[in-house]
């Protein structure tokens, strides 16, 4: 049996008539920057996210970089930002000519530790930037704290937690601003690159909106040095049919979650763990074990696709290297990087091949 990581062919054939009616009705509106669809998705999104305001940009790196741009985030300024997470979350600390500083996660979550924050904060620091990763919500509340005691601002990257809840709440706005991407393999994807934020912050979701303009609210005024982030259109109308999907999606991921958890209790496996106050979207389903390229070849030879989130922390990057970090800093990261595989998880993954899998897992693990 053969199975992928993620089917996003599947994703479209379930929802072909729906996004094929989507894109003609785009084409043949001969509208195709902004306009109506975009307006229409950001309206339905921040309903969803239950916040005030949604800004539709060009991706999820622009996301995070714009609104730190909305935060005043600038040259001389810190953020405090996750050591184990995609690159991007660094890149867009650096593009904002500010410096990204790691703290350590939570091992049981993977997620920023609180409880090392603090020592992290200078008198440079301005944004504390937490990451859902792999779909689990980030312990917000001791985060929001922090903030609050030290002046700071708290930005949400929500890039894999489309319709996770916090403590019953859906993500969207508990901090300042929540970043989002719409890459495809998202729970919540577009057939290209697009982006969001989410805030109930008027003044920031205003900057954003002249930000990803060209700086402009009116053609040809430009009231700073802005750029081209635009949410398609395109985009706009099928994240709109996925969109109305996206809790059913999540449903499915759960119970596949769980046939995960179940089947794999007793093995050798570090497995994932949940939290009372989280309801996470499972994303990625993501183990972990000491030798995990033995696990990882054993099931690519029996037809099974994994990946690896992430195979090289940001710390390491050749990106990074001016960071000058130690050989021995941000040591749960660099062994998070080296145990982590994530199995095949999404919508579309039936059942039985999760008991397929499980089977594989089981007596190679």
């Amino acid at each position: 049996m053969s199975i992928p990581f993620l089917d996003l062919h599947a994703a479209y054939q379930e929802l072909k008539a729906e996004i094929d009616e989507a894109i003609a009705r785009v084409v043949g509106s001969g509208w195709y920057i902004g306009g109506h669809e975009v307006e229409q998705f950001e309206a339905e999104y921040a309903q969803y996210c239950e916040t005030t305001h949604a800004v539709g940009v060009a991706n999820g790196l622009d996301a995070l970089h714009l609104a730190m741009l909305a935060m005043d985030v600038g040259p001389g300024d810190e953020v405090i930002v996750p050591s184990n997470t995609y690159i991007a979350t660094w890149l867009a600390v650096s593009h904002c000519g500010a410096t990204p500083v790691p703290v350590e996660p939570v091992e049981s979550t993977y997620n920023l530790d609180p409880t090392r924050i603090e020592a992290a904060i200078t008198s440079r620091t301005k944004v504390i930037l937490p990451v859902h990763l792999y779909g689990q919500p980030a312990d917000l509340d001791p985060i929001l704290t922090i903030a609050r005691k030290h002046g700071l601002l708290v930005l949400e990257d929500g890039a894999q937690a489309h319709g996770a809840r916090y403590k019953g709440k859906r993500l969207g706005a508990h901090g300042d601003a929540v970043a989002w991407s719409f890459y495809p393999g998202k729970n919540l994807g577009a057939l290209g690159d697009g982006g969001a934020v989410t805030t109930n912050d008027p003044e920031i979701a205003d900057r954003i909106r002249v930000l990803r303009n060209y700086g402009s609210r009116a053609k040809y005024v430009n009231e700073v040095q802005g750029f081209n982030s635009r949410l398609d259109p395109l985009q706009a109308a099928v994240l709109r049919v996925k969109l109305k999907c996206l809790d059913n999606w999540n449903s499915r991921r759960y119970t596949l979650a769980m046939l995960y958890l179940e089947g794999l209790v007793g093995t050798d496996l570090i497995l994932p763990q949940v939290f009372e106050w989280a309801d996470p979207v499972w994303h990625l389903f993501v183990i972990r074990h000491p030798q995990r390229e033995t696990l990882k070849q054993r099931l690519t030879e029996a037809g099974i696709s994994t990946l690896i989130h992430y195979p090289i922390p940001p710390h390491k990057q050749q990106a990074y290297a001016g960071g000058n970090f130690l050989a021995n800093a941000l040591p749960l990261a660099s062994r998070l990087a080296n145990e982590v595989l994530s199995l095949p998880m999404g919508p579309h993954l039936s059942m039985k091949e999760v008991t397929h899998i499980i089977s594989l897992v089981s007596s190679s693990a």
